[in-house]
């Protein structure tokens, strides 16, 4: 039953017809373990938390960033350098002190996932890496939880349910992940500050109508989100009988190790890739029999920001490839020559004539250098070398005047 402070509360809720006091009820009683307390998970957190679900767990190990606060909206600047998952908690509580708040302060793992996903009845993924969306769909499904999933690229987004009974997973529709560094994160590719909280607030939304059980969810279909154009669209999708995890005959049965599998290094495609590059503007996932793009070598030759530094202060001759989109320039720059990295093969004979020059090639964080190193290295180019840490590591270790993003 709903006490007196509840039904006050909640009223606007026991007014609608199809929600009424059972739907309410139903809330009170169920659960919600939301993995990510970012962008997304700001405001399907704070709706959830307002719609009054009983027991909401949150996983999150992170601290507060004031480059997050444009979008992360359980934030505030005062919060910067706290753990998230402190602040997220204070915040939520004072939203609705009538639920109880789990909290996490960890990473989401392969030993630890399905221990945490099957003591909740639903999972809202709020995750920005392929290593743990695979993660939480297979644990989601091996645990027989539904897995409301939505997914954020600079003005688009896209919404789903997955792992509910006879509908498709993640795997149905992204059986293999794009080649390592493919695709961008929001830091890299940047994202309209809004727009995680659209689909944080759909997520919620979802979550909301299966546990009270209204409407009709998103099971078996994908809503695509276009916010220059708000432009809405819904698309069928169906379960694949030959998933490797919800079809008829599994091939997995238990989690895997999900960093190398996103990294490439458990996939095989005898297609050739030395010809082309993953372009970091992609954001459509594809299967590995629909790519011939470079996967991510392990045996990338490394140089950290210190040998830079002294290559430059030496006079050494080589050359800085930067392979960074223009965007990024404009927000944190070292020098060198930049050319963006899916516009590498085409002015590769411009850039970089000589085959025994040394290159070092720098990015971001150091994932899509290494896969241009990987590359030049197949073109026949004898002495290249990827940026370790890349201009995150020069703005901590050399030159702290350098913008993060």
């Amino acid at each position: 039953m709903l006490t007196f402070d509840e039904k006050t509360r909640y009223s606007r809720h026991l007014l609608l017809p199809e929600f009424g006091e059972n739907g309410q009820r139903r809330l009170k009683e169920s659960s919600v373990l939301v993995v990510g307390a970012g962008g997304l998970g700001s405001g399907a957190l704070m709706y959830m938390a307002a719609a009054g679900i009983g027991r909401i767990g949150i996983v999150e190990f992170d601290t507060v960033d004031a480059s997050n606060l444009h979008r992360q909206i359980l934030y505030g600047t005062d919060d910067v350098g706290a753990s998230k998952l402190s602040v997220a908690s204070r915040r939520l509580r004072d939203i609705n002190p009538l639920i109880d708040i789990e909290l996490y302060e960890e990473r989401l793992t392969s030993e630890n996932a399905l221990d945490l996903i099957s003591d909740y009845d639903i999972v809202a993924d709020g995750t920005d890496n392929f290593a743990t969306r695979y993660l939480v769909n297979d644990a989601c499904v091996l645990t027989c939880t539904p897995n409301v999933f939505a997914s954020i690229f600079r003005f688009d987004g896209q919404l789903a349910v997955f792992g509910a009974e006879d509908g498709p997973c993640y795997r149905c529709l992204f059986p293999q992940p794009p080649p390592a560094g493919s695709v961008p994160s929001c830091a890299e590719g940047g994202v309209l500050g809004v727009l995680p909280g659209i689909l944080g607030t759909l997520q919620a939304t979802e979550v909301i109508k299966m546990l009270a059980g209204l409407g009709e969810p998103l099971i078996g279909k994908m809503l695509l989100i276009d916010a220059l154009t708000m432009h809405f669209k819904t698309l069928r999708i169906s379960r694949d009988v030959e998933c490797a995890v919800c079809g008829e005959r599994p091939t997995i049965d238990k989690l895997i190790d999900y960093e190398s599998f996103c990294s490439g290094i458990e996939r095989s495609d005898p297609a050739d890739r030395s010809q082309s590059l993953p372009d970091p503007l992609d954001s459509s996932p594809q299967t590995s029999t629909e790519s011939n793009n470079l996967l991510f070598s392990p045996q990338v030759s490394l140089i950290d920001v210190h040998q830079l530094k002294e290559m430059r202060e030496s006079g050494e001759d080589f050359l800085l490839l930067d392979v960074r989109q223009p965007e990024e320039l404009s927000v944190a720059d070292i020098g060198g020559v930049s050319v963006p990295m899916n516009e590498l093969p085409e002015r590769l004979d411009e850039v970089a004539p000589d085959k025994k020059q040394k290159i070092v090639v720098m990015c971001r964080s150091g994932v899509r250098s290494a896969n241009v190193a990987a590359w030049l290295g197949k073109q026949d180019y004898e002495n290249v070398h990827s940026l370790d840490g890349g201009i995150l590591a020069w703005s901590q270790h050399i030159d702290s005047t350098i913008a993060v993003y």
